[in-house]
This record gives structure tokens, C-alpha cells and sequence, in this order.
């Protein structure tokens, strides 16, 4: 008793001491501040809100000229893609030595997957389900950019999407509001620490809000959807973001209820601040205030006073703020109060990055030549990679390969570096990237042969591989005629024991402006594959992907195929790695691959409607069904096959009827019934069989990837609570409902064991 009536006021002690210091730093800073602002102009605090990019790298059709002289004169906030330390640290320089009140620059960058070492893009990634590993990335990543001298990130990017012809898919964590908000506050706290380090970074939230929600799958393109999904389906990893302390915000460019969402009030000042209390600064996406005129908002000045109006802190590229809003001011369209507060909030930033007591904290030349695409983030990338790959099929246990005889590599992407990092992979130096003959090579050292042919282009044709480009990308096409092509493919076949065809997408055929219609593999690779197929030697399909694409011809035809997305720098070594089985697969898919086009938008947790298709059927009149598909997935979300087998038994709970705030235990046993230890991801998923609103067929309520050795069992429990069952009913309050719910568990969304509860307030 002595000990416990000691700790409990130590631990009193400690938190108001905690408590104080927080308060005191919060008071010191808002002190420095005050007094900054009571110094600057008018001009000058205008100035902090202008963010021009530096011409290096260049994601748009502008491009800021004299930036030298604007940071001279204080009209620059900060700057963004410029890469090397040495010219961050001379920007710096003329910020807080030649400018009148010295104040430093921001200096960020598109750092989404990685920075040199980078690692797989954001889908793949999320199909990890391992929150530690994901963490770990955006720390990497940080470490290498600060390194750099960059302080701030625009990631994560943590847009819901569940169309796949929306390019930037490949950005997110997929489709599901659970999982993507794990995601969301894991890279935040990766990225940003406590600031206190000069390897701790600004992490920036976007595209707030609904971004991938865009009509027709199609870029930038009109966003509409009621208010109780946006909160129950849409919002939630924004929040978890915010909730996890992130310093920044970004704009999305489409519309929300008919106003774009960089003007749009109800998004930056009454959700953002005012329901979840974020303390930050909004930033546009690039010239997002200038696109509000074709969105026919009005003309410069007039769509730049609506967006700080709304909440916008900080104007990308366009300048908007920068020549309109001390006209606006004197018309009183805005107010000095708006200034200021956007102003006091990027100097916030600023301030806990620390870059008022040392503004050369993120330029120190000696870390970018130790921190930066060292050995041991390499490895750690090539782990991640390996963890990311989904194993779609594998009939007759085709996989894992041996490391011998003859194997066939054959496919547009086989030896390429430029594909293997992705989409938005702005850091990365592509000629150290490891193609997938490399990392074949690598692995199997004098035990086997590897017989190589291209077989195809990317596509057949060459102006849709042009316009699946950005960052001037090599496109390295073949002249000759697909049939030369194809014989030559069939030829090295003919000499081989196996074959591996990697095909797919090219990097830049996913991500921003990068829309398909068609989502399919393009029609010239699928032709070699058929012909592949057709020589009866056994086919590995290496899928290289940044959406899910439609493949039933692949799944009915080719024996095993292993989606590899993008699996960045290291991407040779970890393919290697899981074809030999070094790695056993455990990736699991974190969206829905449909049968056809057709299905789009499919997603695993939608509403039943009131004419549903009974489970296992196909067709029914006068039911929600098509006459010419069913209505099931390809694969469904949460689906990845392994080298090992799991088998699941049956759910038990504590209780069957709970009241209150109890908390039920649900619990199965996975059993691994094979010779191979392997990881899988045990998904819990709830149905609230009866509310208010139409509630979704099931939703994921938590996983645990666990190890399990050859013949072992584990049990895995899951803790279920009220707050678990709460969602935003039709009046948009967050709250639990009494009543029957569906308690599953599983290995996918569709593969699931049940049983059914019932719980009473």
C-alpha cells in the first residue's frame, strides 16, 4: 500500500511538471511570435503565405521566376522541390541574412514513398498491414530528406478511393476508412516525431477532402456524396491525421457541395478547426486558388479573398495572395485578422521545426553524405518491398521456384530500372534501382541460368506510353514488330524450365493524371502472355501494378501470379527474394480487384439494398445483380494467398449479450497446416445488423499479422468496445446503436467465420 499511495502523486508531480512545460514552451512561442508580427508589414506577412516552387522539379504548368528577389523582400513563405543540400542551405542563407527580418524558409518536397531510398508506393505499402513497418518508412524517409535540408513532406496522402481508374489510387491506402486512418496516423508520427530532432520533418496531410472520389475515375474531376459518407467512409483518416498532430494540411482540387474545396469554408474552417480542433496551416495543392477561375469562381483577386475566407493559410505557386489580397483588404473583401492569423501560423510551424534558434538545423552537409541511401535503409526497403507483394494465385504450388535449371524472363518490365521505384518518386535516382533481372541474377549465382527477351512494349501504342509519363522518363521502346517480338519471347520459352513474365503498367501509368478507361493489361502484353501460356511450360505472372487491374483471363489461365505494384528502389532483390521463397508471402490486398470495368465502383463494405443477391448466387430476377457477371470481386479486399496454409476455426466470444460499456473478447485459432512458417493478417470485421441509417455489410474493426510456425496453432483475440461500433447517424452525431451485431473474423473480407451478439445500452 506504501508503494502505491508514494506513485500516486509522483505521477501527479510529473504530469502537471509536463503539463507546465508544455504551457510554457506554448507561451514562449506565442511570445516570440507577437513580437515578430508587431515588426512585419503588411507586405511581409502576405509574404509568408506565398509558397513559389523552385523550378526543379516542376508537377504543373507555372513556374515562379525571381525568387531570389521576393526572398530578399520577404514575399516568400517557403519553396518547394528544390533537391541538394548545398543549394537549400544558400536559400536559407539569403532568407535570414539578406532579408530584413530574417525570417527562414520552409523547404519542402514531394517525399511520398521514400526519398533515395525509396520504398513501395503508398498502395503496396498499405497492403503491409504491419503499422510498426509503415512508420518506420515515413521515419526513413525523413531521415534521408532532412538530411537533404528539407523540413517538410506532402505526405501521406490518405484519399479514400474505391474506382481504380483514378490514377492517383496508387497514392492511398485503398478503400477502406480503418485501415487508411492506421496508416494515416502511423506516417504522420514517422515523419514528425516531437520536432525536436534535425531528422524530424513537417508532415502534410492531403488531398483534404474527397479527392478520391472523383467522377468517371477521371483526375481533378467533380467530387459529390452526402454528408453521412463523407463521415463515415471519407473523413476518417483526414481525422486521424489530425488527431496524431500533424503540423499541415493540403487542399484538394475538386469540388465539394459545388464549391471547390480550396474555397471551401465548411471543409477548412468548420470541420478542420472547429469539429477537430486542428492547430495547423492549409496549403493549397499546386495552384489551387488560380483553378478556382475555370472552376467559375470568379477571377484572380476574387477566388483569393474566398480562399482565405474559407480557411486557406498558404497559396501554392499561383500567387494569388501574393498581388490580390492587399487589394482585397482595402475593399474590405477580407480582413487583416485573416492575415494575421494565416501568417501566425506558418510562423508556428517554423518556429516548433525549430528553425528560429538555428535555421541551418535541416542543412548540415555531413548528414546527406552518411544519411542517405545507406546500406541499412536499403535493407530495411528491400523487407517492406518483399512484405508488400500479394500472392494472387498459385495453383499446384508452382511457387516458390528453385534455383536451378533454366528459367525464363520475358516481359517489357523484366530489365528496366526506371519502373521498379513508381509513381511520384521525385528523389529517386532510377539508375540505382534494381530491375528484376538483376535481382534474379543476384540470387541465384552460378545455381541456374536466366534467359532473357523482352517480348513486347509497354503498349502497342507508343503515344499512349508518351502520355503514361511524367518527370521526362525514359520510355525505352522497341522498334521491332510485335510478331519479331513474340518469336523471340518464344524462342528463349521454348529453352526453359519455367518462365516468369513480368508485365503490367509502366510507373507513370498510375498516379496523378494518369486515368484509365481500361484497366486491363494492355492488349499487346496480354497477346505474349497467351502465347506464353500456350507453350504448356509453367507461367509465373509478375504483375506489376499501381491500381487493381482486371485479370480473369489471368486467373482462369496462368498458373501463379505474384502483384508486385511498385516496389521501389529495391525492388529486384525483394522479388527475388519471395520467387525463391527466402520471403514467404504475406501481403494482403488493402482494395478490391474487380471481374470487369464494369463492376467499378466495387468495395467490400457496401450496403445491402433492398433487393440483395443471395450469397453464392449469381442471377436473379428483379434483384441488385448484372445478367452478364456476378456481382463477387475477383479478389476480394483483404485477400493474399501464402506459401503456408491457414486454417480458421470456428469464433467464440465471452458473451453473447452484452450491456453497456463491457467489452467483448472475440476469439479464433489459426492453425498453420503447412511445412512453412509464414505471417498472416487475422481481420476482424462487424455487421450492426439493424440502425437508423442503412448500415454496410460488414466493416473492418482491427487486424493482427502474427507468425506461425509449421504446424502451429495460435489464438488471436480481439477486444471489441461501444466506441467500436460508433458511427455518424443521419444527423451527423457519432454514437452507438443497441442491438444484433455480426462478429466476424477471417483471413479476407469475403473468407470469414461469424457469429452473432447482441448488445443493449
Amino acid at each position: 500500500m506504501k508503494k502505491t499511495s508514494w506513485l500516486i502523486p509522483c505521477f501527479l508531480v510529473l504530469f502537471s511538471v509536463s503539463s507546465f512545460a508544455q504551457q510554457n514552451d506554448k507561451g514562449k512561442m506565442n511570445l516570440f511570435i507577437n513580437n515578430l508580427m508587431n515588426k512585419m508589414t503588411l507586405d511581409e506577412k502576405i509574404g509568408q503565405l506565398n509558397l513559389p516552387g523552385s523550378g526543379d522539379i516542376v508537377t504543373g504548368q507555372a513556374k515562379s521566376s525571381d525568387i531570389g528577389k521576393k526572398i530578399k523582400d520577404g514575399q516568400v513563405g517557403g519553396l518547394f522541390n528544390i533537391k541538394g543540400v548545398e543549394k537549400i542551405k544558400e536559400v536559407q542563407r539569403v532568407a535570414v541574412e539578406e532579408s530584413r527580418l530574417k525570417i527562414p524558409l520552409l523547404f519542402g518536397m514531394d517525399v511520398i514513398h521514400g526519398y533515395e531510398t525509396t520504398f513501395p508506393i503508398p498502395l503496396a505499402l498499405s497492403c503491409v498491414w504491419d503499422m510498426n513497418m509503415i512508420q518506420q518508412t515515413a521515419r526513413i524517409a525523413a531521415i534521408e530528406a532532412s538530411a537533404s535540408g528539407i523540413n517538410w513532406t506532402f505526405s501521406p496522402m490518405v484519399d479514400i478511393c474505391r474506382d481504380p481508374r483514378w490514377g492517383r489510387i496508387s497514392e492511398g491506402s485503398g478503400e477502406d476508412a480503418y485501415l487508411g486512418s492506421q496508416i494515416a496516423a502511423a506516417m504522420v508520427k514517422g515523419y514528425q516525431g516531437d520536432y525536436s530532432l534535425n531528422s524530424n520533418i513537417l508532415a502534410c496531410v492531403k488531398h483534404f477532402a474527397l479527392y478520391g472520389a472523383a467522377e468517371a475515375g477521371r483526375d481533378y474531376n467533380t467530387t459529390d456524396m452526402s454528408r453521412v459518407r463523407m463521415y463515415n467512409d471519407y473523413f476518417p483518416p483526414y481525422k486521424a491525421a489530425v488527431d496524431a498532430g500533424v503540423g499541415s494540411v493540403m487542399a484538394s482540387f475538386n469540388e465539394v457541395d459545388g464549391i471547390p474545396a480550396t474555397g471551401n469554408k465548411f471543409l477548412m474552417t468548420d470541420v478542420l478547426r472547429k469539429q477537430w480542433g486542428f492547430k495547423g496551416f492549409v496549403v493549397t495543392d499546386y495552384t489551387g486558388i488560380n483553378e478556382m477561375i475555370d472552376h467559375g469562381m470568379g477571377n484572380l483577386q476574387q477566388v483569393s479573398a474566398l480562399a482565405l475566407n474559407a480557411g486557406i493559410d498558404m497559396d501554392m505557386v499561383g500567387e494569388g495572395f501574393l498581388t490580390t489580397l492587399k487589394k482585397s483588404l482595402q475593399q474590405g473583401k477580407i480582413t487583416v485578422a485573416q492575415i494575421n492569423n494565416a501568417c501566425r501560423l506558418i510562423l508556428e510551424a517554423k518556429y516548433k521545426l525549430g528553425l528560429f534558434d538555428n535555421p541551418y538545423k535541416y542543412c548540415d552537409v555531413e548528414r546527406s553524405k552518411t544519411d542517405v541511401y545507406t546500406n541499412a535503409h536499403r535493407k530495411f526497403a528491400r523487407d517492406v518491398a518483399a512484405e508488400s507483394f500479394v500472392l494472387l494465385k498459385n495453383k499446384d504450388g508452382v511457387l516458390p521456384l528453385k534455383k536451378s535449371g533454366k528459367i525464363a524472363l520475358i516481359g517489357p518490365l523484366a530489365n528496366t530500372k526506371e519502373n521498379m521505384a513508381g509513381t511520384w518518386s521525385v528523389a529517386t535516382i532510377l539508375k540505382n534501382c534494381i530491375s528484376v533481372k538483376e535481382g534474379l541474377e543476384d540470387a541465384i549465382g552460378n545455381r541456374a541460368q536466366i534467359l532473357y527477351a523482352k517480348g513486347s512494349n509497354i503498349a502497342a501504342d507508343s503515344n499512349l506510353e508518351k502520355r503514361g509519363t511524367l518527370f521526362g522518363r525514359e520510355i525505352n521502346r522497341d522498334n521491332r514488330s510485335e510478331k519479331e517480338m513474340i518469336d523471340e519471347a518464344l524462342s528463349v520459352a521454348s529453352q526453359s524450365d519455367v518462365i516468369i513474365a513480368a508485365l503490367g503498367e509502366a510507373s507513370e501509368m498510375s498516379g496523378e493524371s494518369s486515368s484509365r478507361s481500361h484497366i486491363d493489361i494492355p492488349h499487346t502484353q496480354r497477346k505474349l502472355l497467351e502465347a506464353l501460356v500456350k507453350t504448356g511450360k509453367p507461367v509465373v505472372l509478375v504483375l506489376f501494378t499501381g491500381r487493381p487491374l482486371t485479370l480473369p483471363w489471368e486467373d482462369k489461365n496462368v498458373p501463379a501470379i505474384l502483384n508486385v505494384w511498385f516496389g521501389g528502389s529495391e525492388t529486384g532483390y525483394a522479388i527475388a527474394d519471395v520467387l525463391f521463397g527466402d520471403v514467404n508471402p504475406s501481403g494482403k490486398l488493402s482494395t478490391t480487384f474487380p471481374q470487369n470495368i464494369g463492376q467499378v465502383p466495387l468495395y467490400y463494405n457496401h450496403k445491402n439494398t433492398g433487393r440483395p443477391l443471395g450469397d453464392g448466387k449469381w442471377f436473379e430476377k428483379f434483384r441488385s445483380n448484372y445478367l452478364d457477371v456476378s456481382n463477387d470481386p475477383l479478389y476480394p479486399f483483404g485477400y493474399g494467398l501464402s506459401y503456408s496454409n491457414f486454417e480458421y476455426s470456428d469464433v467464440s466470444v465471452s458473451s453473447k449479450k452484452l450491456k453497456g460499456n463491457q467489452t467483448l473478447t472475440a476469439t479464433v485459432t489459426v492453425t498453420n497446416t503447412s511445412k512453412v512458417v509464414g505471417k498472416e493478417v487475422v481481420q476482424l470485421y462487424i455487421r450492426d445488423m439493424v440502425g437508423s441509417i442503412t448500415r454496410p455489410v460488414k466493416e473492418l474493426k482491427g487486424f493482427k499479422k502474427i507468425t506461425i510456425k509449421a504446424g502451429e496453432s495460435k489464438q488471436v483475440s480481439f477486444q471489441i468496445k461501444p466506441a467500436d461500433l460508433k458511427f455518424y447517424n443521419y444527423n451527423l452525431k457519432f454514437d452507438w446503436e443497441p442491438g444484433d451485431f455480426n462478429i466476424m473474423i477471417g483471413s479476407n473480407s469475403r473468407d470469414v467465420k461469424s457469429v452473432m451478439i447482441n448488445w443493449v445500452k
